[in-house]
């Protein structure tokens, strides 16, 4: 028997329900149970078209009002304990705390959970705390079993989804110093053993136990850790379908082929090579699922290639076979029924989630030999070839570009501590510099101006006066602030990618292809569908405008070519390493030419630049020297004199600080205030690498609609001058303030600038004296 299901669905909703829900309930405009009303209408949408596509089960378990770890922590009953929370409070409002932060004022402030990329993908979790004093409560949220119930209510099959026990565990991080977090397993797997009797008491047949840590490099003691935990949870449990996705199992496949289960997920887009392994290793007995239709990506499944797949597989196994993409759909747009007015030929070629879902009937369908899906199959042909012939997919002067290149095009003329020296020279900052990192508030009005502009309501002149009135506004309000340097503050972007995408050759844009990126934030990534060329400038004259407007140094902003990679869905025709150099060549005379209209600084912006790593280290080295060469081409076309800076957040870093190091930016941001300066330690921290160039270390989440005492602040760069010598020390926020209101801002801000120069007081520094090979901080 061959069935299909699907390891989750994107649960923002076709048009974005769940978003603007959730910041309605956030404003205060509508409350708990209208928002649940939300959830619970777009889960029974999203159910009813997985049973209209045919699908044998229903997911359940997928949705979540912020995050799905957010959801294991509350099922588990081990919200941390710095939050102060009762029981007593309504589980929304103590998981809201969690991933927003809690005030000044109530439990005295507390900042929120850290945040950190899912895999590599962009999509951010937050990150269980675990120490000594954690504790798994029992079952501690009703929130799981009532979706059961609902979803069996509409007369549904049910499948159950839960993150496994050590991919929970491993997805945390240890906050007291020698606690290892693998200690808490013993305490938390009866818990997992009371969830599933639950479910099974509830009549569900399946579940599926995401263990995508299977797929990495694990530390003997973990992978030991796999069989005693499935066998304890397996004793009273509905049968379990343990689901690895992301990466090759390599070394553990052998494993999660004979571990105590019912069926094993793989997938098959990221791991072609290992189906007939998996094949020869499962036993008969289990389930096989295949991930054969790519869940990271929103190209059209080649469906002969995957029946060519498919069909050695199910004559090998011979147990039940299943199918499925390759991980959740929750990263992939909703559908392309929202997308009439995209480019015909260009629509052909995609898939998003829902067209996924038809596609893997069409391939069951197929396997069973029904010869009524020939015209469906014709026309995946057609569109497959008309993608791989079509003209507009490749270009003769980005190759012969390409092919021009030599050593030492992606390296600076002079070594860092030379450019250090100039640049002092030239711009006289204080010390502990104040800066922003690059957007400012994105108002009603603006988005108003841009959406008129858009549909031809207001003309091109009256919207770049429009902007041209916002930047004003927005540098005044810095100047007033007092910030050492400057930006634009971006009211013409509407996006980090899409804003630069839109004006580069090779990439398309969707109406409505929005995925979920944390809580109610929602990105639209651009497709990237043939070869990259700029063919204007793009942020010049917005840029030059800002900057004549003041005298304190106007950083430009750039987002970079690994991030512009990453954040997109990539063609999948060439290698991404290829990609992201012609990305980096199209940025690099965008940098060439805001040095030539005399900008001083300019920000590339790489928060994507962790996430593109290959989840096994054996991938590392290959990564890191492309992406790091992408880095570099796009920067170092420029004089000493001018600064190079770069923005990462939301990843760990120090175990690749020596290639962060290589990227040789003069100036390096990262976001630092939510692991309260942890993520630091590996920049400068004892028997740690010290950093080489300059650094500024996030001192607010601007994540949180909190703001941060002036003594908070201070407390952290505390953290921070322990690590970075005060003369290489920035002062910033942890990100962009793109969305964050007005009056946060610049409370924030104004509480920034007063910690910055209270911590010059401290450290005695006021002026600075040129000195060959550097700057020296005389003390005041």
């Amino acid at each position: 028997m061959t069935r299909t299901h699907i390891l989750g669905f994107p649960r923002i909703g076709a048009h974005r329900e769940l978003k603007f829900a959730l910041e309605a309930h956030w404003r205060g405009e509508i409350d708990a149970d209208a928002l649940e009303a939300v959830g619970a209408g777009l889960r029974e949408r999203h159910w009813a078209l997985q049973r209209q596509a045919g699908l044998d089960f229903v997911t359940v378990g997928d949705f979540a009002f912020y995050d799905q770890v957010l959801n294991h922590m509350q099922l588990l009953g081990c919200e941390p304990q710095r939050f102060g929370l009762s029981a007593d409070e309504p589980e929304l409002v103590r998981a809201f705390a969690m991933a927003r932060g809690v005030g000044a004022g109530e439990a005295a402030g507390m900042h929120a959970l850290e945040m950190t990329k899912w895999f590599d993908t962009n999509y951010h979790y937050l990150v269980p705390e675990f120490g000594p004093a954690t504790v798994f409560g029992g079952i501690a949220s009703e929130r799981l079993f009532d979706e059961v119930a609902q979803a069996q209510g509409l007369g549904h099959p049910v499948k159950v989804v839960l993150l496994g026990p050590l991919s929970f565990l491993w997805l945390g991080k240890e906050k007291a110093p020698g606690f290892e977090r693998l200690s808490l397993l013993d305490g938390l797997l009866p818990v997992y053993e009371q969830v599933l009797a639950r479910l099974k008491a509830q009549g569900v047949e399946w579940v599926q136990i995401d263990e995508p840590i299977l797929g990495l490099d694990l530390p003997e003691p973990w992978r030991q850790s796999f069989e005693r935990s499935y066998w304890q949870m397996a004793r009273n449990a509905p049968r379990l379908l343990l689901a690895t996705y992301f990466s090759p199992l390599q070394e553990n496949l052998r494993l999660a082929c004979q571990l105590p289960v019912a069926g094993l997920h793989v997938d098959a887009v990221r791991a072609p090579e290992e189906l007939t392994g998996v094949a020869d290793w499962l036993p008969a007995h289990k389930v096989l699922s295949v991930g054969i239709v790519d869940g990271r990506n929103i190209w059209r499944t080649d469906l002969d290639a995957a029946l060519g797949r498919l069909k050695p597989v199910a004559a090998k196994h011979r147990g039940e076979l299943w199918l499925a993409p390759s991980c959740s759909l929750l990263h992939v747009p909703f559908g392309l029924q929202a997308e009439q007015g995209l480019d015909a030929e260009l629509r052909s070629w995609l898939a998003f989630a829902c067209e996924k879902l038809e596609e893997l009937q069409l391939l069951r369908r197929a396997l069973a030999g029904d010869a009524d899906i020939e015209p469906a199959l014709a026309e995946a042909r057609a569109a497959i070839a008309s993608r791989r012939h079509s003209p507009r997919v490749r270009r003769a002067d980005v190759a012969l570009r390409l092919a021009r290149r030599v050593d030492g095009d992606d390296r600076r003329a002079s070594p860092f501590a030379q450019r250090q020296a100039t640049q002092r020279r030239r711009f006289a900052l204080p010390p502990l510099p104040t800066t922003t990192i690059g957007s400012f508030p994105q108002t009603g009005a603006i988005r108003a101006q841009r959406a008129a502009h858009r549909r031809g309501a207001l003309s091109a002149e009256a919207y770049a006066q429009a902007m041209r009135d916002e930047i004003a506004r927005v540098v005044r309000a810095q100047e007033s602030l007092d910030l050492d340097v400057l930006v634009h503050g971006e009211p013409e972007r509407n996006d980090m990618v899409e804003y630069f995408g839109e004006q580069l050759d090779g990439y398309a844009f969707t109406a409505n292809g929005w995925v979920q990126s944390y809580g109610s934030r929602c990105v639209k990534p651009p497709l990237i569908y043939g070869d990259v060329a700029r063919p204007a400038a793009m942020t010049v004259e917005w840029t030059a405008h800002a900057q004549s407007l003041t005298r304190r140094p106007m950083k430009g902003m750039l987002t970079g070519p690994v991030t512009m990679l990453q954040w997109a869905f990539v063609r999948d025709d060439q290698p991404r390493s290829l990609t992201c150099e012609q990305i980096a060549w199209a940025l690099r005379d965008e940098v060439c030419d805001l040095e030539r209209a005399g900008i001083g600084m300019i920000q590339i912006d790489e928060p994507a630049f962790r996430e593109g790593l290959p989840l096994r280290r054996a991938g590392w080295k290959a990564y890191l020297d492309w992406a790091g060469r992408a880095f570099r081409l796009c920067a170092s076309g420029v004089r000493d004199e001018t600064q190079i800076h770069t923005h990462m957040c939301y990843s760990e870093f120090n175990d690749i600080l020596a290639e962060i190091a290589a990227l040789d930016a003069d100036v390096i941001t990262i976001e630092t205030s939510r692991s309260d300066m942890e993520l630091l330690r590996g920049f400068g921290g004892e028997g740690a690498m010290r950093y080489p160039n300059e650094i500024g270390p996030g001192v607010y989440d601007i994540h949180s609609p909190r703001v941060p005492p002036i003594e908070e602040m201070l407390r952290l760069l505390r953290k921070a001058a322990d690590v970075v010598p005060p003369g290489h020390l920035w002062i910033n926020p942890d990100c962009g303030l793109k969305t964050r209101g007005w009056p946060e801002t610049e409370a924030a801000l104004a509480n920034m600038v007063a910690a910055a120069k209270r911590m010059r007081a401290e450290l005695g520094l006021c002026t600075q004296v040129a000195a060959p090979g550097g700057t020296e901080l005389a003390e005041a």
